[in-house]
């Protein structure tokens, strides 16, 4: 390097020395510990830690602490709705028969919850043990909202078997048992095997035309025919073979002559070309005194 035309030697710089780590004595730990203790305020905080612990400890047990866990949720969900992550707003989409009170049952969420601590995957777990659901979604919306969709299964009929009435998909594999009158409006069937013969049931039902209204129900015989029950209680005993065609004719028959409007308990088409009715035991009395009163046609001899 040259300054003012001089050469000028750069001596190398000094660096400075490494000292050895002392090793921490004793003393020193005990010193900064001194120092910890005797701080301003170390004391109130001291006091303040020991206070909450025997709160706590108290809480625990007195059973004060289960009351507030029972009313408030638990203690980390309670804190998650300090800071804004409160549920504020449930969306139920794709229910059709379940009511919202059967669905937020089975979930298990309450305004108690929280949604960050909200476990997804187990609520949609239990909202498939309801019968009614086939699949179910479960989605968090931070930072307070909840949506939850259900797929149910189609409900296509009822089905009574010993008593018992159950709702049956359009398979005839049962859903659930029926505990209200929602499904009241479903297609009835009776009898072993009738569960899975409801597309049958309701072609013969179809072909009643106007008379489908006084229905109540078919009933599977020998898993071989149908009959039918009409809300008035008569019995409608149908062939084997196409019986369809024999509810037609029976329909126009009380169409044009009110057939099931007579004193009568059962009416009999399983004969092609026949109509058999049986009349109750009034009707039948009525008919056999009718009968005994009409003078009879005898010859007298020749």
């Amino acid at each position: 390097m040259h300054v003012s035309g001089k050469s000028v030697a750069i001596a190398p710089r000094r660096l400075p020395a490494v000292r050895p780590r002392r090793r921490a004595r004793r003393g020193d730990t005990l010193g900064r510990v001194y120092h910890l203790v005797t701080r301003r305020g170390f004391g109130t905080l001291l006091v303040l830690v020991f206070a909450a612990f025997v709160g706590i400890y108290g809480s625990v047990r007195g059973g004060s602490y289960d009351v507030f866990i029972a009313e408030n949720g638990s203690l980390a969900d309670t804190i998650a709705r300090v800071f804004g992550f409160g549920l504020h707003a449930i969306t139920i989409t794709g229910q059709r028969e379940l009511t919202t009170q059967e669905i937020l049952a089975a979930s298990g969420v309450s305004e108690r919850n929280s949604l960050l601590f909200i476990n997804a995957a187990q609520m949609r777990d239990n909202l498939k043990t309801l019968p009614l659901v086939e699949q179910a979604s479960v989605r968090k919306l931070y930072p307070d909202r909840l949506l939850i969709d259900v797929t149910e299964r189609g409900a296509n009929a009822l089905w009574q078997k010993d008593g018992d009435v159950a709702v049956v998909a359009a398979d005839g594999t049962v859903i659930d048992a029926v505990k209200d009158d929602r499904f009241a409006h479903l297609p009835f069937v009776v009898g072993e095997g009738a569960n899975k013969r409801v597309g049958e049931y309701l072609k013969i039902v179809e072909a009643a035309g106007d008379m489908r209204s006084k229905i109540r129900a078919g009933v599977l015989i020998s898993q071989r025919r149908w009959n039918l029950k009409l809300n008035s209680g008569i019995d409608v005993k149908l062939p084997e073979q196409s019986p369809e065609i024999a509810v037609s004719k029976l329909a126009g028959l009380e169409r044009d002559y009110r057939v099931l409007e007579k004193d009568i308990i059962t009416v009999d088409l399983r004969v092609p070309g026949k109509l058999v009715v049986r009349l109750s035991e009034d009707a039948a009395a009525q008919r056999a005194e009718a009968l005994a009163k009409k003078p009879s046609s005898k010859r007298g001899p020749a």
